[in-house]
């Protein structure tokens, strides 16, 4: 459990909290195993005066006429008793556990403890509900057949905890100035080492909003390294996005101004006085014609805004590919038409196996339909020598992909502009055709979308013009998944 708690996280915080917790906790355990080494280092000189009492009073021990005999001399009985502090006990049985001398009530040893002569052992036991300390020796008596006699010396423990009491406030008190001291240099060691997070905070908090240049990641800790690395990474994307949107909207200016800049134009030439009736016919054929390209480019634009910010949120479900790209081919029928263009569908039929996937329907049609406008406006054709547009969608169960292709009689696109086609407003030099520049980097932003691939190749390589081939493969929707 912490001892500081917060409502918000905070890093100062948390570090303080893990540093300072342990030790707090420690300090009674600190406090009690001081105790216990005090009450050994308190015990030893006292006891070594009890054995040096109990070898004392086994040399007064004698045998005279085979019986157990104790004098104790007046010094001696004095010395014993001369403690102002605690009371000295001492007790003398004979071989045959005979009371000789001494204190009678003093408890015996225990009856597992085996006679050791000559040994002087200590135990710890009660007097009349006092707590003593006791010292006992076995001694051997030669004329009596090898009798064991025991003298005993006892003593309160008064000294004892007085002397244990003094050493916890020799080594304790101490403790009490130097934890709380502890504490503060901690604080103080802790608030310096966080610094740097104070100063990249006030570089940060310092900037303008437009500048996305890189933080200095060797200006602050090792540990945070990564983090800033992370930081100017996040930095370069939304640069470069920003530049994106710049370029964007600029190009996006640019193409709105032609056809507007032209309706403008035709409305002042329809306006002029003396403007004849064919003239005026002629202002109205390309005020429509400019609205027209307007509205295109317009719809292209929200098409492709849509496609962008649908990423994030993308509703997918089963989608019928094959159902879905012949409603785009039917669609565009009426404008193959008006170019003379053979437009049609060669692939796997609606419902088959191998032809789902997991998509937005909508995204995917404009998709189909992209390709097709494309393929419409770039593909020539005449009386003579008619246009072929072919769309198809092949199922591959081994590579578990569906292939969506576009295929045109059209010149095709040099290897050279092949990834520049699939830019915002591109245009390839030498074509008249209608368009915005849109429409491909709007299949490219669904199929990134649908996690597709999008490939473009020559339709036919070994012949002149070569036409051109797009191909869309898209990651099939399990055999298992697939509706019924």
């Amino acid at each position: 459990m912490k001892i500081f708690q917060r409502e918000q996280r905070s890093l100062f915080g948390e570090i303080l909290d893990w540093m300072l917790t342990p030790l707090l906790l420690l300090w009674p355990v600190s406090l009690a195993l001081t105790w216990l080494v005090a009450q050994g280092l308190a015990n030893k000189p006292f006891d070594r005066a009890l054995e040096y009492n109990a070898h004392a009073l086994a040399q007064l021990v004698t045998v005279q006429r085979g019986k157990a005999q104790f004098n104790l001399p007046q010094p001696a009985s004095e010395l014993l008793r001369a403690d102002d502090s605690d009371t000295v006990y001492y007790q003398v049985l004979g071989p045959s556990g005979e009371f000789l001398s001494g204190e009678r009530e003093l408890p015996r040893p225990p009856e597992d403890d085996r006679p050791q002569t000559g040994e002087v052992r200590l135990r710890d036991a009660e007097l009349r509900g006092i707590d003593i300390r006791v010292a006992y020796i076995w001694v051997r008596l030669p004329t009596t057949g090898g009798a064991l006699a025991l003298v005993q010396v006892a003593e309160t423990r008064e000294k004892r905890s007085v002397l244990a009491t003094e050493i916890i406030k020799g080594v304790m008190l101490p403790q009490f100035v130097i934890l709380p001291l502890a504490v503060l240099l901690v604080w103080l060691a802790l608030a310096r080492g966080i610094q740097p997070l104070n100063q990249l905070e006030e570089r940060i908090r310092a900037r303008s909003p437009d500048d996305l240049s890189p933080l200095d990641h060797k200006a602050v800790p090792l540990e945070v390294a990564p983090l800033v690395d992370s930081v100017n990474d996040l930095l370069q994307r939304l640069n470069d996005s920003l530049a994106t949107q710049k370029r964007f909207l600029a190009d996006a200016a640019h193409q709105l101004k032609t056809p507007l800049a032209g309706l403008r134009m035709q409305a002042d030439l329809a306006q002029r006085e003396g403007t004849s009736t064919e003239e005026l016919k002629r202002s109205l054929q390309q005020i429509g014609r400019s609205s027209i390209r307007a509205t295109h480019t317009v719809n292209q634009l929200l098409a492709l805004a849509r496609a962008e910010g649908s990423g994030t949120a993308l509703a997918r479900q089963p989608c019928d590919l094959a159902r879905l790209v012949i409603e785009v081919v039917r669609d565009s029928v009426p404008r193959a038409l008006d170019k003379r263009i053979d437009l049609g569908y060669d692939g796997a039929e609606p419902g088959s196996a191998g032809v789902w996937v997991d998509g937005n329907p909508t995204l995917l049609k404009e998709l189909a339909r992209n390709l097709l406008d494309n393929a419409i406006n770039y593909t020539p054709s005449s009386p003579e020598r008619p246009g072929v547009i072919t769309a198809r969608v092949l199922a591959d169960p081994f590579g578990r992909v569906v292939l969506l292709q576009v295929e045109d009689s059209g010149p095709g696109v040099p290897e050279g502009e092949r990834e520049l086609v699939f830019q915002p407003f591109y245009r390839a030099l030498g074509t008249d055709a209608d368009g915005s520049g849109l429409g491909l980097p709007i299949v490219l932003e669904i199929a990134r979308q649908h996690g597709a691939e999008v490939l473009l190749e020559d339709a036919h390589p070994q012949q002149t013009p070569p036409g051109a081939r797009f191909s869309v493969r898209f990651p099939a929707r399990p055999a298992d998944a697939a509706p019924a």
